[in-house]
């Protein structure tokens, strides 16, 4: 049985190495132009997607530790491209939101991620991309409502 198995060959495996890679090969888009690292662009990106949320909140959309989260927080905070707001509903809270500096960074970020986007999705046909596409948000409905109901 054991001789069969091949770990290249296993879906959990493959979208794990494929997850990393290209997260990976999109952070050195980023990182060289912005200085940003992973994190820092998760909570870039999801500022400028949802607007003032909180740290816990990226963590949770991101399935990031909270610690990580919170580094990157206080080091965007640093370079003045996000900044914290006392929660209205709970002063042991804050939200985060973008200042100006980071609007303006993630405004000439959006334009390079997109087309990294474009040109990964380029190297497999109009067809193969449909199908990937639906076949992840399958994937992601099945099993990221099975995580939200085990919590």
């Amino acid at each position: 049985m054991e001789k069969s198995f091949r770990l290249n060959e296993f879906l959990p495996f493959r979208l794990n190495v494929l997850a990393q890679t290209v997260s990976e090969r999109l952070s050195a888009i980023y990182g060289e132009k912005f200085g940003l690292d992973i994190p820092q662009w998760r909570i870039i990106a999801n500022l400028a997607s949802w607007g003032a949320i909180t740290a816990q909140d990226i963590a949770r959309l991101t399935y990031s530790h909270k610690s990580t989260i919170s580094r990157a927080v206080q080091q965007l905070e640093d370079r003045h491209l996000i900044k914290r707001n006392v929660s209205k509903e709970d002063k042991r809270s804050f939200t985060l939101n973008l200042t100006n500096d980071g609007r303006r960074l993630f405004r000439q970020l959006l334009p390079l991620v997109l087309e990294y986007e474009r040109n990964l999705l380029s190297t497999i046909s109009e067809a193969d991309s449909r199908a990937l596409i639906k076949g992840l948000s399958a994937l992601e409905s099945t099993l990221l409502s099975k995580s939200r109901e085990d919590q």
